[in-house]
């Protein structure tokens, strides 16, 4: 049996990081083309750490420039590219470069939640189902021909952390049947209008988004804790207490949005309909405690 063919994995972030432990456990990687660390930067670099991990060479580019002018010294032979979490914009002469293009594990059913974070947006929006994508890389934003996809039902108190973990391993198992296909035929894919998604956009979340406004539905903050509980997280104000809300749910009542509701055993916020009650919380300075522990330990007398 021939040995698999070596391939080049672009990526850079947490996810990279664990997509690219899996695969190189069934494809040989050539070289790791990821982002190099920050300026003044002490903690880990995720795909870094794990290139060196795995003895896989590492190229670092900053930027969409520094990848052009990388890839203008020929530094791999090798046919294909894969990319996941990458974060720097791959132009058409990189991916041109390879004679079977680039592989892009996106993390939605396109031509759903194209964009940036797609992963959060699932949850955002109370969706039944997400998946992932496997398109060939084109200039164009997330909009290049399906090679495979798979969908993914979504628990209704599903995280994006642990929809995130999820779909890591099932990315990784779409790629495990995929890549060998497409390395022997290279058949192009198909139109992303196979998957009879409506086009839809996620974008790069900011600290601000975090910020609970309870002007909206106590449904849609429920999401929001569960969306952003890996970052920006959901942040509030209660009684002068700066906390994070890591787990709520919602109950029926009205009352003034952002006045705090409480029984003997539970608190939560009014919004503007519903309310949302808040499971677990981080008060600033704190551990996560329950919102019990909360109400007995900072608002009863």
């Amino acid at each position: 049996m021939d040995s698999p063919e070596s391939l080049v994995f672009f990526g850079s972030g947490p996810v990279a990081a664990a997509s690219l432990r899996l695969l190189a456990r069934e494809f040989p990687i050539e070289t790791v083309i990821t982002k190099p660390a920050a300026v003044h930067h002490k903690g880990t670099v995720p795909v870094i750490d794990t290139a060196h991990d795995l003895k896989i060479p590492v190229l670092t580019v900053a930027n969409k420039r520094e990848l052009d002018a990388l890839f203008n010294t020929k530094p791999t032979t090798c046919r294909l590219g894969v990319l996941i979490d990458f974060g720097i914009i791959v132009s058409q002469q990189v991916i041109d470069y390879f004679p079977l293009g680039i592989i892009n594990s996106h993390f939605s059913i396109l031509p759903e939640w194209r964009g940036a974070d797609p992963i959060s947006f699932a949850v955002l929006s109370g969706q039944a189902q997400t998946g992932v994508s496997l398109m060939q890389l084109v200039a164009a934003m997330d909009e290049g021909p399906l090679l495979a996809y798979g969908v993914y039902d979504l628990p209704p108190d599903i995280t994006t952390p642990q929809l995130t973990e999820h779909l890591i391993h099932f990315s990784h198992a779409l790629l495990q049947r995929t890549i060998p296909k497409y390395l022997q035929d290279g058949k192009s894919g198909e139109p992303q209008s196979v998957t009879k998604r409506q086009v839809s956009y996620s974008r790069k979340l900011t600290k601000a988004d975090g910020v609970l406004d309870f002007h909206k539905p106590a449904a849609i903050s429920e999401r929001e804790v569960r969306a952003f509980l890996g970052w920006p997280r959901s942040r509030t104000t209660i009684n002068g207490i700066d906390v994070v809300v890591t787990r709520a749910h919602v109950t029926t009542g009205a009352g003034q949005p952002g006045t705090v509701w409480q029984t003997s055993k539970e608190i939560g916020l009014h919004t503007s309909d519903g309310i949302l009650v808040i499971d677990t919380l981080i008060p600033a300075g704190k551990r996560e405690m329950s919102g019990q522990a909360f109400l007995s330990g900072y608002l009863k007398n």
